[in-house]
């Protein structure tokens, strides 16, 4: 903890710590009984001695004087006071100590069956759950048909910078190709050095390394970019030229964000809707097996 941390945020883990160490019984923390207590809960010397701190350290942390914290022994102190996962996120937050991101999982059937929906109601817009290194993870009717037909692509290769990199057809929906490649990069160097990109970063990149000599260059310049916002121009085979501000939302703890792409102007809007249409009257079209 710094002198960065807010009087109100040192007040707060003051009294997280507090409430957390009055709920815990000796007897759940694995100490012996002593009689009547006149405080309901553990004593700040008996979290001190299971977390394997000095007393007078830990009475500091919990009065939020900005002393030295690290994560191992925030960590320790979560055990002692048996916070779950949330809880000691929360603490480590509280404490000015870095959270880690949490690394996504792609094949997470409650995340999923949590975002499936989300997505389909935002239909006709183009939305997708993907990870910070662009791996799709889940998506709606109008995002399928975007670019390709993303059924028919393995769920592993279904990452967005491997398909602008590798196919074609996948990048040549873009109009202003060379500048999303740039920017593509820039975002992933960014989110692989700020350590927000899960353990996926070394083995997406590391396919992109060996696959595209462009990539390896852009990678090789270190730019980075953080950016939620960006107006794209694609060219859809169904309805032509579509102007899309592409606005992502992270989901931070599960390492994930959201991902949708709303019209830009009036003409795109149509299009989005006509598209709809194409893809209802291809799907009623297709002979049953």
């Amino acid at each position: 903890m710094t002198d960065t941390i807010s009087p109100s945020a040192r007040r707060e883990l003051g009294d997280f710590l507090r409430t957390r160490r009055e709920r815990l019984s000796p007897g759940r923390a694995g100490l012996p009984a002593t009689g009547r207590r006149r405080t309901p809960g553990l004593r700040r010397e008996e979290v001190a001695v299971l977390a394997g701190v000095g007393v007078t350290w830990y009475t500091w942390l919990e009065q939020g004087r900005p002393i030295n914290v690290s994560t191992q022994v925030l960590r320790a102190v979560g055990r002692a006071l048996h916070l779950d996962e949330a809880e000691t996120r929360h603490l480590r937050r509280l404490a000015g100590v870095r959270t880690p991101a949490a690394d996504p999982v792609a094949s997470d059937p409650a995340l999923l069956a949590a975002f499936q929906p989300v997505l389909d109601k935002l239909d006709p817009y183009p939305a997708c759950l993907q990870t910070r290194l662009f791996d799709v993870v889940a998506y709606n009717r109008a995002y399928r048909h975007l670019f390709t037909d993303m059924d028919l692509i393995p769920p592993g290769e279904r990452n967005c910078a491997v398909q602008f990199f590798t196919d074609p057809d996948w990048r040549g929906r873009y109009v202003d190709d060379d500048i999303v490649a740039t920017r593509m990069v820039a975002r992933m160097r960014a989110a692989a050095s700020a350590g927000t990109a899960g353990a996926d970063a070394s083995g997406v990149v590391g396919r992109l390394l060996e696959r595209s000599d462009e990539f390896a260059r852009l990678w090789s310049r270190h730019d980075v970019l953080l950016q939620h916002y960006e107006v794209k121009r694609l060219e859809s085979p169904l309805v032509g030229l579509l102007q899309l501000n592409f606005v992502s939302t992270d989901v931070t703890e599960t390492g994930h964000r959201l991902m949708v792409m709303t019209p830009d102007d009036e003409e795109t809007s149509r299009r989005l809707d006509a598209m709809a249409g194409a893809r209802a009257a291809m799907a009623s079209s297709t002979p049953a097996l």
